[in-house]
C-alpha cells in the first residue's frame, strides 16, 4: 500500500450553529493552489474505511479541514469529540477526458488547444460539471458552454 501523507488520531468537532458541519483540522497539509478556494482531492481512511477522491477544504485560515459527513460518522458509530484514526493519501486514481466529450472539441482547434494546454486538474473541473448535469439536455448545453468557453481561452472559473 502507498505511504500515507498524513496519519493521525485526531478529535471529531464541529462548526457552531445549527447544521455546524462535523470535522477534523488538519494543520499539515497545505492548500492546493492549483485547485478553487485550494481545496485539496485526496484518499482517506477513517478508521477502517476508506474513500477515494475525498476533497479538503479551506478554513480561510490558510489551513484545511476535513469535513466527516453523516453517512460516514453513522458508518463508524462516530459523533463530535469522539477520536478518530486518519490516514490520508495522494489520490492515485487518474482519470482521462470522455470520448464523447473529446469529439466535441476537437473540431475547433482554439478550443481544443486550449483545453489541452490546461492542467489536468482544470480540465476536470469542466468534466465534473458536465458529469453533474442530471439530463442529457443538460449535457449537451454545458458542453456546447465548455467548447465556447475554451475557445474564447476562458478557464472553467473565468467568466
Amino acid at each position: 500500500m502507498k505511504e500515507p501523507i498524513l496519519d493521525l488520531v485526531l478529535t471529531i468537532q464541529k462548526f457552531p450553529g445549527k447544521g455546524g458541519w462535523h470535522f477534523v483540522d488538519l494543520e499539515d497539509i497545505l492548500p492546493d493552489s492549483s485547485n478553487p478556494f485550494g481545496w485539496r482531492e485526496v484518499d482517506v481512511l477513517f478508521d477502517h474505511l476508506e474513500l477515494t477522491h475525498y476533497k479538503l477544504m479551506p478554513k480561510g485560515d490558510g489551513k484545511l479541514f476535513l469535513p466527516i459527513k453523516a453517512e460516514i460518522r453513522r458508518k463508524l458509530k462516530k459523533a463530535e469529540g469522539d477520536r478518530l484514526r486518519i490516514r490520508i493519501y495522494e489520490c492515485q486514481t487518474s482519470w482521462q477526458t470522455p470520448h464523447e466529450i473529446l469529439e466535441c472539441i476537437i473540431d475547433i482547434p482554439e478550443a481544443f488547444a486550449f483545453y489541452s494546454s490546461l492542467k489536468p486538474s482544470h480540465q476536470k473541473q469542466y468534466i465534473d460539471w458536465i458529469n453533474a448535469a442530471k439530463s442529457m439536455d443538460t449535457k449537451v448545453q454545458r458542453i456546447n458552454e465548455m467548447t465556447e468557453k475554451l475557445r474564447r481561452k476562458k478557464k472553467f472559473h473565468d467568466s
